[in-house]
């Protein structure tokens, strides 16, 4: 064999590497350390769809004014963070001070090739049914439409 078709082969074998390759992305999540439930649940489940989807996670507490003299609150806010996503992901890195903010890194429980098999198996994006709209009623913006038939016959008798 020459030179050249071991370097072509090469070649090629290094591109069907990197074809499969896919690349797991780091996504933020940034938050402060007073923050509301209903708040709260928006970011997990942001991180939680980030997790699923194969991406690792870095949440950030932000700390103003007196709240960085109070460090263990965030400690136990993204402690109780991780409790919450421990079906998707684990903790690579645990809290830790940087500045005036408080960093931990969570990692899927898999990778990003699983996730995305996974979801092309479940059929799309969201893995929603298609709707047959041919059969469908038409819409239309009439109040008497939506009226009740009692109400119907008693507006008519009158």
């Amino acid at each position: 064999m020459d030179f050249g078709k071991y370097k072509y082969e090469a070649a090629v074998k290094a591109r069907e590497s990197r074809k499969k390759q896919v690349n797991a992305s780091l996504k933020e999540i940034r938050f402060r350390l007073k923050i509301d439930t209903h708040d709260y649940e928006t970011k997990v489940g942001h991180a939680r769809r980030f997790l699923a989807g194969g991406d690792k996670v870095k949440a950030m507490i932000q700390f103003r004014g007196r709240e960085q003299q109070r460090p263990e609150m965030g400690v136990r806010l993204l402690e109780r963070m991780a409790n919450d996503l421990t079906e998707v992901g684990t903790v690579e890195s645990n809290p830790r001070v940087d500045g005036r903010n408080m960093v931990m890194v969570l990692a899927p429980l898999r990778g990003k090739q699983e996730a995305r098999r996974e979801s092309q198996k479940s059929g799309g994006r969201k893995g929603r049914e298609r709707v047959n709209t041919t059969e469908a009623t038409p819409v239309t913006n009439s109040l008497a439409d939506a009226m009740p038939e009692e109400l119907k016959a008693q507006a008519s008798a009158e």
